[in-house]
């Protein structure tokens, strides 16, 4: 009796970890724009991908007063920026937060980011039921995003 007890608490977990694991988001490609002393904002990136499908409803870090996600396009001739409160994680697409578009916002910056360090940034998803889930990422903070590919200008001379 004890080990069918056993075995179906361990079928419970396994099967407990293998939803969360394909409930979850996967992040790829992350990194923070490095600033200089003065700078009180910079732009976070990378992709995001959600095998079931989420939203991303929020971010946090120590590092920032204000931390949100951002979208950026073309409105007429302007490039516009605007806080987005929801941005959708269609079931295995993967969204790129870049320079130029989506990205997290990390505003009131307690110090500068220093090229080589990293920032804690936490990212809140909803599922589709509504749950929350927090993620915990720690992003390199470079002046390049990974790999040595130039992040274009758009985002060169952006300050709040």
């Amino acid at each position: 009796m004890l080990l069918i007890r056993t075995s179906l608490a361990v079928a419970c977990l396994m099967a407990s970890a293998a939803f969360a694991q394909t409930a979850s988001v996967k992040v790829e490609g992350a990194w923070a724009r490095a600033t200089v002393q003065g700078q009180k904002g910079t732009g976070a990136f990378m992709k995001l991908t959600a095998p079931e499908g989420a939203k991303l409803v929020g971010a946090s870090s120590p590092a920032a007063g204000v931390t949100e996600v951002h979208e950026m396009k073309m409105e007429g001739d302007v490039m516009k920026m605007r806080a987005v409160p929801v941005l959708d994680l269609p079931a295995g697409k993967t969204v790129e937060l870049r320079p130029g578009g989506y990205h997290v916002m990390l505003l009131d910056l307690k110090a500068p980011l220093a090229k080589g360090t990293s920032v804690p940034v936490t990212l809140v998803f909803q599922d589709a039921k509504g749950a929350e889930s927090r993620l915990n990422v720690s992003l390199p903070v470079a002046t390049t995003p990974p790999g040595g590919a130039t992040a274009g200008s758009m985002m060169d001379g952006h300050k709040h």
